[in-house]
């Protein structure tokens, strides 16, 4: 029995053993390939006759092929079952996290990759497949140059013994489009070269590749760099080179053995919840702290330092400085105030917490110490620690984020204390690029004497050694040895416009932070230099990152002369030389380190992730599973990765990072959730993401302005919730409402809806809506929880009722077309209010505000504060009148208290004098003026008592008040400014109703937005068959063959005669391409047609050259003052067009 039991045994081991052998057997059957041909960016017309091609090699060497565009097949279960995966001609970022994550365990697993000429245009911001590929897409002629993209060139063949090249010809004389590249694999086994000297234009690399394979994490990658012309795919040699690969990648067709899979699969991201602590509470916070029993600290920039309570799950005020957040320069924006804030990394035993704030009396930003007991921030504890000058009554950039490294090292960031707008009446200016303005009387538009000065604090990061008597060393390794003449030794990092936030990895020290970059648009490399970029830096030793003379990755500057506006020659990274006669420092500055992450406005080549728009980069954490408990922190996934994020563009991303620090994969995280301008991130001692949110809006208090945690989920998960919404926010009582919820379950589990209704009422429901009646007077802040039928559960975000009073209406009408305005022409408008709750039916038209604004580019710190700081101390005054405050004060004569007028004029220099009278309103007091005391108002908002305050001390400056523009009347279209492509004009009004007596004024407004009529692409069009390429700042729209639209959104063609279509090419067409243009649909009514072709006799159909036209079409378009989308179809005149037309513009033409 026991020699039957082991001769059992025996078989079932050596069956094991066979089993655990053959996990890479030979598949049964033909082999099988994958065409991928999916593109985010330019798409080659070549696609389908690559895809036939493929085809027909499967058919006659015995391997089948599949094609897809749709990269949800990028999935285990479907990969396993090719041989190899053909990526044709793919661009831009064709798969997501989880996609990522499947191909790299395909690959690990033993399978193939062939990679097939835009290939290697592919996926920029995902390093590891950059090295699979073997390298990256960096330029082909008609670029950077004049010449065309598609040449006869010269290949040498330099392996004629692989099967892939043994068939050719050597020299191979070809024609087709000749790429250059960049970050290239050393591991690449090069098969075909090309002799530079036999085509033109093009970055030269020397020795230039253009075939090669190699073996790369466990499975086989070939690439050629041919195949951009429809001819390449008839060609034989060619396609015997293309199949040599493909049976290369194939190997022996074996079964993948997936347990060689290293790649983890990322967390799904709706198991991320971002949970609401408090929100609409704040009023500008800046940076957090979060103490060791999870109670939270919160600066605010107007000197406040709050405490969310984690044991109440409340928020107070443990403390106030009074510090410098507002100048008294009309039109002017100051930044200082309370900027930064972080605990002792020995916290729980000393108390001790660290403020970088702006002291009111004093023009220097200052780092301080103080002690934090009982909840309260003890201010007779403070040590000053360090403080720098920081000039005053001017805008802009202060940096002021504190962090610690695990050395117990302390990290400051300062901001280059510069204005980077354009100088009021002055010829030469910035326009967004660097201010290098040494010229006497400019100190403000000359970075060079703060970020560029290595003898000043400004534009920096510092590292100091703290000590316990609030003194401070310089540990070693700083940019600056202590005791070098004409330096400054705390400085770690120097060359920073606004450094804002930083972090420091707790391993192994890198220093992260965001930098907000300048404003240019567009290069302008012959006169000026780069266009602006924000960056995300990393410094892993001390070191210069450039600005103000370079920008991104080391771009650089030119020296400009703002008297008579000539450029000399570029600033060497090499070797910088910083000759502003405001330098106080060493001329030959340190070389330069470029940014770790660069992107502008426009799309980034480099980093396609990102998106576009608005720019305000941000640094968080570097997280460490090992550091925090596995029950409460992030997955194991996130392991040594960096968190940063966007204030503007509303992103949080992940960064992997190689051993050595290098960059190596950006992937999105909690994509689609809202953030309300992420201000500071920070990770807990529990191990969770806690979130600033500043809010929407600038300079103000936010009602979305929030703290909140992000928590993992990693079983039954709540329901996620998209929105909250009203269908009235404000009304006269009863005030009915209909609230709605928008939720859904992730595991459709039935859910309950509990109604927080702001008046101590809750309701629950089953379905997604209530209606409810509020009856009293006041202000009603309204969330809903959500919870499925196991007990999982999420708050929505809180919205805002008033109970009283409806809010005015106020409409904005132009005459004529209102899309656009028409550069030259003035632009009629007119405003008109509707008061429901006004008896008299009349309006006050004092209490109307109008105003219009030009305005370029997206940073709106520099747009005019006119408008706000009037349409504030209207409603101030009406919020004034709706309280008891009228018993006792007139506006200009005195009664049994002062005249708000006396209160201006005592209080007109007095720096703290807002803070102090907003403490006044609400809280009451006696003593000042007199022994009558004034009655307090504990249940008045801040921001309401703010609104008043205002009010009251602008009666001592009315000729600083922006004066509000008729109620109907003319406006030049670009307000005699210059024009500008992404230029607006803003006509802004706001009407404050009267309120009555217990019942809140509120204030209606109105914006109408009028773009430039020549409509610059976004790259974002509805299209089908275009494509969108990024060059120089611009988007182009490439015309598909045989055919294809694309539809501009929300246009109104009032008056419009006629659209003239800009385009170009670096190959002029041969033929030419049938324009049509359409309402509402690519099949809707035709409104126009017309055609794009080359103008007869035109220099640019000269070959290499880049040409172009601008073709007008007439349309019949119905003046029905309706919007509607204009579809622009395009189709080729011949099928054997060989030409392609980028579209540059479209311009609306006024009848």
């Amino acid at each position: 029995m026991q020699k039957k039991i082991f001769f059992l045994a025996s078989i079932l081991l050596i069956g094991l053993i066979f089993i655990a052998c053959n996990n890479n057997s030979v598949k049964t059957g033909p082999a099988k390939v994958l065409v991928f041909s999916k593109t985010a960016g330019y798409r080659h017309a070549s696609i389908p006759k690559g895809i036939a091609a493929i085809k027909k090699l499967g058919t006659e060497n015995g391997f089948e092929v599949d094609a897809t565009e749709d990269a949800a097949s990028f999935n285990e279960e479907n990969l396993k079952q090719y041989a190899t995966i053909i990526f044709l001609c793919t661009t831009g970022n064709v798969l997501d996290g989880a996609q990522e994550a499947a191909f790299e365990r395909y690959i690990q697993a033993g399978g193939g990759y062939v990679g097939v000429h835009a290939a290697a245009d592919t996926e920029y911001d995902w390093g590891w497949y950059g090295r699979l590929v073997g390298g990256y897409f960096l330029d082909h002629p008609g670029i950077h140059d004049s010449s065309p993209n598609v040449q006869e060139g010269v290949f040498n063949v330099v392996d004629a013994t692989n099967i892939a090249t043994k068939h050719l010809p050597n020299p191979w004389k070809r024609t087709d489009e000749f790429y250059s590249y960049k970050n290239l694999n050393p591991d690449n086994k090069v098969l075909l070269t090309i002799d530079e000297s036999s085509y033109q234009g093009g970055h030269k690399m020397g020795d230039h590749p253009m075939s090669w394979y190699h073996d790369f994490d466990g499975g086989r990658s070939f690439y050629t760099a041919l195949g951009h012309t429809d001819e390449s795919y008839t060609e034989d040699n060619f396609t015997k080179h293309l199949l040599g690969g493909i049976q290369y990648a194939i190997g022996k067709n074996q079964v993948l053995n997936y347990s060689k899979a290293k790649s983890q699969i990322p967390p799904e991201a709706d198991r991320f919840v971002k949970k609401v602590l408090a929100m609409g509470e704040f009023y500008e916070p800046t940076e957090m702290t979060i103490l060791p029993n999870l109670d939270i600290l919160i600066a605010q920039r107007r000197g406040e330092i709050m405490m969310y309570k984690n044991e109440t799950q409340k928020v107070k005020q443990v403390g106030f400085l009074n510090a410098y957040f507002k100048t008294s320069t009309p039109g002017v924006n100051a930044e200082e105030g309370v900027l930064g804030l972080a605990k002792d990394p020995n916290f729980s035993k000393n108390n001790w917490i660290y403020i970088f704030y702006s002291p009111i009396d004093t023009s220097v930003n200052r780092l301080s110490r103080f002690e934090f007991k009982n909840d309260t921030l003890d201010l007779t504890s403070e040590k000053i620690i360090l403080q720098f000058y920081s000039q005053r009554e001017i805008c802009c950039h202060t940096g002021g984020s504190i962090a610690f490294g695990p050395d117990g090292l302390l990290y400051l960031s300062a901001g280059d204390n510069s204005t980077p707008f354009n100088e009021p009446g002055q010829k030469f200016v910035n326009n967004g690029y660097a201010p290098l303005n040494d010229e006497p009387g400019h100190l403000q538009y000359d970075a060079r004497r703060s970020s560029g000065n290595s003898n000043d604090l400004r534009g920096k990061i510092l590292r100091i050694k703290l000590k316990d008597d609030g003194s401070y060393d310089i540990p070693e390794g700083n940019l600056y040895p202590k005791g070098t003449p004409k330096t400054r030794p705390e400085i770690y990092v120097q060359g920073n416009r606004n450094p804002y936030r930083i972090s420091v990895d707790q391993k192994n020290s890198f220093l992260y932070w965001g930098e907000v970059g300048p404003d240019a648009a567009n290069d302008s490399l012959d006169t000026r230099g780069p266009r602006g970029y924000d960056e995300v830096n990393q410094a892993r030793k001390a070191g210069n990152f450039g600005w103000p003379l370079f920008v991104g990755n080391n771009y650089p500057y030119r020296n400009y002369d703002y008297t008579n506006g000539t450029s000399t020659k570029s600033f060497d990274p090499a070797k910088p030389i910083n000759e502003s006669r405001n330098n106080t420092g060493i001329q030959e500055l340190p070389p330069v380190s470029p940014a770790f992450i660069w992107y502008p406005y426009a799309a980034s080549p480099d980093f396609p992730s990102v998106g576009t728009g608005g720019r305000n980069a941000m640094a968080g954490p570097v997280f460490y599973s090992d550091m925090y408990p596995k029950e409460t922190s992030l997955p194991a996934y996130y392991n040594g990765k960096l968190f940063i994020y966007e204030w503007i563009r509303g992103w949080i991303k992940v960064v992997t990072m190689k051993e050595n620090g290098d960059f190596d994969k950006m992937e999105p995280f909690m994509p689609g959730v809202k953030f309300n301008s992420i201000i500071d991130m920070e990770m807990g001692p529990e191990g969770k993401i806690y979130l600033l949110e500043y809010g929407s809006g600038w300079f103000s208090k936010n009602p979305d302005a929030a703290i909140s945690v992000i928590e993992y989920v990693s079983g039954n998960r709540a329901p996620a919730i998209a929105s909250l919404s009203s269908n009235r926010s404000t009304g006269a009582l009863p005030f009915t409402v209909k609230l709605s919820a928008e939720a859904k379950d992730p595991e459709n589990d039935p859910m309950t809806y509990t109604w927080n209704l702001g008046d101590g009422t809750t309701k629950e429901t089953t379905v997604p809506t209530l209606d409810y009646t509020y009856d009293k007077i006041g202000d009603y802040s309204v969330n809903v929880d959500i919870k499925d039928d196991k007990g999982a559960s999420a708050k929505s975000e809180t919205i805002q009722l008033y109970a009283g009073n409806e809010t005015p209406e106020v409409s904005i009408a132009v005459t004529g077309n209102k899309s656009f305005y028409f550069p030259g022409k003035k632009v009629n408008y007119s405003v008109s209010v509707a008061d429901k709750d006004n008896p008299t039916g009349k309006t006050d038209p004092a209490n109307l505000f109008i105003s219009a604004d030009y305005i370029e580019g997206t940073d709106l710190a520099g747009a005019s504060r006119g408008h706000k700081q009037g349409e504030m101390i209207m409603s101030g005054k009406s919020l004034m009148l709706s309280l008891d405050c009228k018993v006792c004060h007139k506006e200009a004569e005195k009664s049994i208290g002062p005249a708000y007028t006396q209160v201006a004029e005592k209080y007109s220099k007095d720096r703290g004098a807002r803070t102090y009278l907003i403490d006044k309103i609400i809280k009451g007091g006696s003593g000042v003026w007199g022994e009558t005391a004034m009655a307090a108002h504990p249940n008045l908002s801040t921001s309401d008592a703010d609104q008043i305050v205002r009010w009251i001390l602008s009666l001592g400056n009315k000729g600083a008040i922006q004066k509000s523009l008729p109620t109907s009347g003319m406006v030049a279209s670009t307000l005699d400014k210059p024009v500008k492509d992404n230029g607006v004009l803003s006509i802004s009004a706001s009407y404050t109703d009267a309120g009555g007596a217990g019942i809140k004024p509120l204030t209606g407004r109105s914006t109408m937005m009028l773009r430039n009529n020549k409509v610059m692409f976004t790259g974002k069009e509805k299209m089908k068959g275009f494509s969108s390429i990024s060059f120089n700042g611009m988007n182009f729209m490439i015309t598909p063959k045989p055919e294809g639209w694309l539809a501009l959104d929300h246009i109104d063609l009032t008056d419009i005669g006629s659209v003239m279509i800009a385009s170009g090419w670096q190959t002029p067409p041969q033929y030419g391409f049938d324009i049509e243009l359409r309402l509402d649909g690519p099949d809707g009514q035709v409104i126009g047609n017309g055609s794009i072709v080359a103008p007869p006799g035109n220099a640019a159909t000269k070959p290499g050259q880049i040409g172009g036209t601008a073709s007008s079409i007439k349309i019949t378009a119905p003046n029905d003052g309706k919007i509607h989308d204009l579809y622009i179809t395009s189709k080729v005149k011949d099928p054997a067009e060989g030409g392609q037309v980028a579209l540059q513009s479209v311009q609306f033409n006024m009848k």
